[in-house]
């Protein structure tokens, strides 16, 4: 017997819309023939088939599909089945984004759920969260250095990021490390004409964050001859954007002396280390201090990292991504701008443009929005996919009351 679960009555609701998730209280009974993480037919339950999945029975995210209604091992094989939905991803990323360095797999998005691939120049970066998937991580790789291939990419090494405390929730061991041979993990990669170091082993993340590659570009339009701070600036990505987009200064400041070093070193590589000074500090510190001293800007950047990793904290965050808006506001010039985001899915859109909103209030400003930014399409958002939408990306030109 194929090993099956069966939904309740009336569950299932996201998947039938167009989710990949079916939580253990959705499930009226399990009839299992087979190991943990293995793949189950999921059942309606009048017994209508629809779709295939793997199972956790240790995880709250009981089943993580991957087909709907076609049956694996009948309709396809899984080897076929990866072959596609990595070819698939590929030919979308060629046709959407600059495939020098860019997410060739994100998860769900891409209908493999659990793993995200970064490709940063000829280096693979994999990150792997759940049991079902880990299991076919090797084989995924391999596919996807078969098909970029046929572009005439070769992939000289491959490291693996999976230390995410989630891999503990499904079973698994948390690990960073190679796959396969070594390799010098500082990588030289170029995103819109600005060139980076990325250190895939000691970088955040899986060395750099891809999805604001686009975001960045729209900020560098409007920073010619324009007075810049770039607030958590991590390795220098926004600032040297701006730098590079004409801006007549910048101003970098992160908590993190690693990062700052690293964003110095970015600077020299690319020739403006003369045009951004960069600054050790606490950003919730930093802002305020400048207020007092009356010092303007004409463009400031707020790309913090995620305040809210889970809906028991959004209250919180929300005011925290009110104070640094607010902060920001009162120490930019009449009619200033702001490029402010946020990049957790449980900040909702509907929070984070409250929380901007209230700020304005407060700071007793009118914004007008130039532009609303979401993550790059190598990120792709897939609809009834909560966690694929998380980055809210604001550009506002910011006026005194009058």
């Amino acid at each position: 017997m194929d090993s099956r679960v069966i939904l309740k009555k009336g569950e299932g609701r996201l998947l039938k819309k167009g989710g990949l998730w079916i939580y253990d209280n959705e499930i009226d009974r399990e009839e299992l023939n087979g190991e943990n993480g293995s793949i189950v037919d999921v059942l309606d339950f009048d017994g209508y088939f629809l779709g295939n999945g793997f199972i956790n029975v240790n995880s709250k995210i009981r089943i993580r599909m991957l087909t709907r209604r076609s049956r694996i091992g009948e309709d396809i094989s899984l080897d076929e089945l990866i072959e596609k939905r990595v070819k698939d991803a590929w030919e979308y990323r060629k046709t959407v984004c600059d495939t020098s360095s860019c997410r060739i797999i994100f998860g769900e998005a891409d209908f493999l759920p659990g793993i995200v691939i970064d490709k940063f120049a000829d280096i693979l970066v994999v990150e792997s969260l759940a049991l079902g998937i880990d299991r076919l991580k090797e084989k995924i790789l391999n596919e996807v250095k078969k098909i970029i291939k046929n572009d005439d990419i070769y992939i000289r090494g491959i490291y693996e990021w999976s230390d995410s405390k989630v891999r503990l929730e499904e079973g698994l061991q948390r690990y960073k490390g190679f796959i396969g041979d070594e390799f010098d993990t500082k990588v030289l990669i170029s995103e819109n004409d600005v060139k980076y170091y990325v250190d895939v082993c000691d970088g955040q993340k899986t060395g750099f964050f891809l999805d604001q590659k686009y975001n960045r570009k729209a900020v560098a339009g409007i920073c010619k001859d324009k007075e810049v701070l770039d607030c958590f600036t991590h390795t220098g990505s926004f600032a040297l954007n701006a730098a590079k987009g004409g801006a007549a200064h910048v101003t970098a400041v992160d908590i993190s002396q690693t990062g700052i070093d690293q964003a110095r070193e970015n600077a020299e590589l690319n020739g403006l280390g003369n045009k951004i000074d960069f600054v050790v500090s606490d950003v919730f510190d930093y802002l305020p201090k400048v207020l007092n001293e009356g010092k303007k800007y004409d463009v400031i950047i707020l790309d913090p990292p995620a305040f809210t990793k889970s809906r028991d904290s959004v209250k919180n965050a929300s005011k925290g991504y009110k104070e640094i808006n607010l902060r920001a506001m009162k120490i930019l010039k009449d009619g200033g701008y702001l490029a402010t985001c946020s990049c957790s899915h449980f900040m909702t859109q509907e929070l984070f443009l409250q929380a901007v909103a209230s700020a304005a209030k407060d700071a007793h400003k009118r914004i007008r929005q130039v532009e609303y930014r979401t993550q790059g399409p190598d990120h792709p958002v897939l609809w009834n996919s909560d966690t694929s939408f998380y980055l809210k990306f604001l550009i506002l030109q910011v006026c005194d009351e009058r």
